[in-house]
């Protein structure tokens, strides 16, 4: 039997997935739940595990080629006899899939069925934690092997199998010479080189996955009737204790995701967002800060649960997601949970701005920097207070003007005036 290996739909929004590298070479035997492909989705790299036990017997995707959802991107068959008539099957896929005139590289027609042959799971990279294969955590349990102990050799320093085997003196099975070599390629090399070459005038240059993803996202958002609301906030008890307990690890952007948070509370149509026909009101609060990718694009981490997370493990877990999402390793949960978005250009000297919509929320609320700015104190007499600027867009749908400016008037209160709160 031969069982063919589908491009999986790691996301929501995901319409074609980019082949990071793979960790199986044609003719290299599988085994049910071990990872054979490490694929591109809109914002992370995942691992994809077989759902057979067989033979790689084809590659219908190389590495750095990108493929639709649901195509096939190889072929597993059941046994060593099958491989030559997978190969040919695969040709024949080939031959088929390069007659449509393809934009810049063969890449299969989708197929017909629903059904999948592998699924997806996404990577770990969390602070003090190992990032391994599963075939290599299963190994190094075989052989007794530490994994903290090794250096992996797979993409953004993964363990793999070969990596266990090498540390137990165990030398891999032979296997089949594949007709092609395809093993580790360097990671995202196609989509990271173009931004990083010198443009010349005049060129087009491709959008990578992310940018894609996002254009997307921006255009479904224009479908959306949306307005914006302005608020100045007095930062000068908020910048005090910012100086209080930065030393401890806190952040300003936890800071401000917290208070946020607390806000919401308060105000949970804010929080909500819009659905056919009605309001979704979402029992967590989860906060997504948006960050800009270095190799073009932007991602929003979430802060989960952020108004019940005390100020230090809220910072310690920021930290912690804004690295993983600057090597594409954060989870599904971990960028499209957010049911509020922060965006905050306030560290580039912006005064305002308006942000736009994320798709599936009800606001974003957009921070602008603090400043120094001489105003008339309750007194009569003229003072110089720290004020930033802050625009909330909101869904007209769901939420009214009154809405918004009741929301920012609490949270103008808390960081005015209630910041022990934020420590609590």
């Amino acid at each position: 039997m031969i069982n063919e290996v589908f491009m999986p739909a790691l996301s929501s929004t995901m319409t074609e997935g980019k082949i990071v590298s793979w960790e199986k070479a044609a003719g290299d035997k599988v085994e049910k739940g071990e990872t054979v492909v490490v694929v591109e989705s809109d914002k992370a790299d995942m691992d994809v595990e077989s759902f057979y036990e067989g033979y790689l017997a084809t590659i219908l995707v190389q590495a750095g080629e990108a493929a639709p959802v649901g195509a096939p991107i190889a072929l597993l068959a059941e046994t060593e006899a099958e491989i030559e008539q997978a190969k040919q099957q695969g040709a024949k896929l080939s031959n088929k899939s390069a007659q449509p005139a393809a934009p810049a590289q063969s890449t299969p027609s989708p197929a017909p069925e629903p059904a999948m042959a592998a699924a997806g799971s996404t990577t770990s990279r969390q602070n003090g934690r190992t990032v391994a294969s599963p075939r290599a955590k299963k190994l190094a349990k075989e052989y007794k092997v530490d994994l903290a102990t090794l250096s992996g050799s797979g993409p953004f320093g993964r363990i793999v199998a070969e990596d266990v085997e090498a540390a137990a003196g165990k030398a891999p099975a032979p296997t089949a010479t594949p007709p092609q070599p395809t093993v580790a390629a360097p990671p995202r090399i196609p989509t990271q080189a173009v931004p990083a070459a010198p443009v010349a005038s005049g060129d087009v240059v491709p959008l990578n996955t992310l940018q894609n993803a996002v254009v997307r996202n921006m255009v479904a958002a224009l479908q959306v009737p949306i307005f914006h609301v302005g608020y100045t906030i007095t930062t000068d008890k908020l910048d005090k204790l910012y100086k209080q307990i930065k030393s401890k690890g806190v952040t300003m952007t936890a800071l401000l995701a917290k208070a946020v948070a607390l806000t919401l509370q308060k105000h949970p149509l804010v929080n909500a967002s819009y659905v056919e026909g009605g309001i979704q009101h979402h029992a967590n609060i989860n906060i997504a800060v948006a960050v800009a990718m270095g190799d073009g694009g932007l991602i929003t981490p979430v802060l989960q649960n952020a108004d019940q997370m005390d100020i230090y493990s809220l910072s310690r877990t920021w930290k912690d997601l804004v690295e993983r999402a600057r090597v594409k390793q954060l989870q599904p949960t971990e960028y499209n949970s957010g049911t509020f978005t922060l965006s905050n250009l306030g560290m580039y000297g912006v005064d305002s701005f308006d942000a736009i919509l994320p798709p599936g929320q009800g606001s974003i609320l957009a921070i602008g920097g603090a400043k120094n700015q001489v105003v008339a104190t309750d007194d009569g007499m003229m003072g110089v207070r720290r004020q930033m600027r802050v625009n909330i867009t909101c869904d007209h749908r769901i939420i009214y003007g009154a809405d918004a400016a009741a929301f920012l008037q609490d949270l103008a209160k808390l960081i005015e005036t209630d910041t022990q709160s934020l420590t609590m």
